[in-house]
């Protein structure tokens, strides 16, 4: 499937009528989870590679964006974990 085409797809299914509701959802993982699924959502969120391809990331409103990194953060926080996040970036800068 070209990667215009995902973009589209994916376009379609944000403009779902009900996409836009609020959600609340319990969500109990361990720390060690809540780490990796923050770096993972912000390695995703910066998908520089992504938006020359045209894919998933270029077609997401930037508010949409936003929110992801809302919550990436927001997880970190109750985890207690945000300056332990922050080490690791560090020492992921000076590879």
């Amino acid at each position: 499937m070209a990667t215009s085409l995902v973009g589209q797809m994916y376009d379609m299914i944000l403009l779902i009528p009900g996409m836009m509701e609020a959600v609340k959802i319990d969500l109990r993982i361990s720390r060690k989870s809540v780490l990796l699924l923050s770096s993972v959502i912000e390695r995703g969120l910066s998908g520089k590679d992504d938006e020359k391809d045209g894919g998933i990331l270029a077609s997401i409103p930037e508010d949409a964006l936003v929110e992801l990194k809302t919550i990436a953060q927001e997880c970190l926080e109750k985890a207690g974990l945000t300056d332990l996040s922050s080490k690791l970036k560090l020492i992921g800068k000076d590879k």
